[in-house]
Parts: C-alpha cells; sequence; structure tokens
C-alpha cells in the first residue's frame, strides 16, 4: 500500500450541514497513522483524532472549528532518547465559495468584509474534507526540534582556532611572531 492508498478524508458537503449546525469526530486508522509517521518522521503515532464543529456562515458559506489531539512519539534533538508529546490544535477556518459564486446572506448581503483577519478559504464544489484539514494541522503542530525534559545541547570547550591564512600576514607585521611551521 502507499501513502495515497491511507488517505485520510472525511468529505462534508455544505448542503449536508444543517442550519443548526454539524458535530463531527473522526480518528486515524492505524495505516493512515503508519502513513503520517512516515510523511513527518515520527517514531509512533499511537493516537489521532479530530472534532470538528461545522456551521454554515451566510448563505454559501462554511465555519469549521475544532481540535487535532494526537500522542506524538520522536526523538530528542540534543539526547536522541524517545519523547511523547501530546499535541492538541484548536481549528478554526472559514470557506468560501470559488470566485465564480458569491457569498452572501439571505438578502444578498457580503458576510466577509476587508476587516476580517484573514481572507477565507476556498470551498470547491461546496465540499470541505475534514480529514485534509486535521492533516494539516497535526503535521503543522508537531514540534520540529524535541527535548526531552532537562535535556541541555553543552558545546565542547572553546578551542583554539587553527592557523589562518592571515597568520603569515600576522608575523610580517610583527616580527616576534614567527610564520607558522612549512611557511617562511
Amino acid at each position: 500500500m502507499t501513502d495515497r492508498d491511507q488517505s485520510w478524508s472525511r468529505r462534508i458537503a455544505l448542503a449536508e450541514v444543517p442550519e443548526q449546525g454539524l458535530h463531527v469526530v473522526i480518528e486515524a486508522d492505524a495505516g493512515v497513522r503508519a502513513a503520517l509517521m512516515r510523511t513527518a518522521n515520527l517514531r509512533d503515532l499511537p493516537r489521532l483524532e479530530a472534532s470538528f464543529d461545522l456551521r454554515r456562515r451566510g448563505v454559501n458559506g462554511l465555519q469549521v472549528t475544532g481540535e487535532v489531539v494526537a500522542t506524538v512519539g520522536q526523538n530528542c534533538v540534543v539526547t536522541l532518547e524517545p519523547v511523547e508529546q501530546n499535541l492538541h490544535e484548536a481549528i478554526d477556518v472559514t470557506f468560501a465559495p470559488g470566485p465564480a459564486e458569491t457569498l452572501g446572506n439571505e438578502e444578498g448581503a457580503a458576510s466577509f468584509g476587508m476587516t476580517d483577519a484573514e481572507p477565507p478559504e476556498p470551498l470547491p464544489d461546496g465540499i470541505v474534507d475534514l480529514g485534509a484539514i486535521a492533516t494539516e494541522y497535526f503535521l503543522l503542530g508537531i514540534d520540529p526540534y524535541p527535548r526531552k525534559a532537562g535535556a541541555v545541547f553543552e558545546s565542547g570547550a572553546p578551542h583554539e582556532p587553527a592557523d589562518s591564512p592571515f597568520s603569515a600576514l600576522e608575523a610580517l607585521r610583527d616580527p616576534a611572531k614567527k610564520p607558522p611551521s612549512g611557511r617562511k
């Protein structure tokens, strides 16, 4: 099986979201977790799940909030010992129809203005893939430099710099200094 065969997809159409909203919980199976372990270069991924609350925003928009929760096994960047961390990533994404469609409320007024913090994500064909959202937030939430508690990187004692090409010039400036061995 390839990584593509292990896609974590849960597609929800805007038409499936009732006016009062929709709550969806998804859990990654062993195949999906194995594929994500390879993608993220993890040691272990025993748990990965996400919960979402979907609400309509205007006539054709969708607000998706929720959380991705995972237990991630990595190796400490200092000691190389196993480190297990709990990942909790909050999700808050607004989706809007593509440029060919209009976004507005029942009266046709636009629901998104220039004052919004981020522009809405596209909602192609009126469908959102919750598995893709969960995967994106999961991958972004992984600590790129995990450290075991108390692990401190200690560099060695400062060392004397090796002879540089300029040490011969230094000797010319100060005749008391000898040029490095092998040079006259």
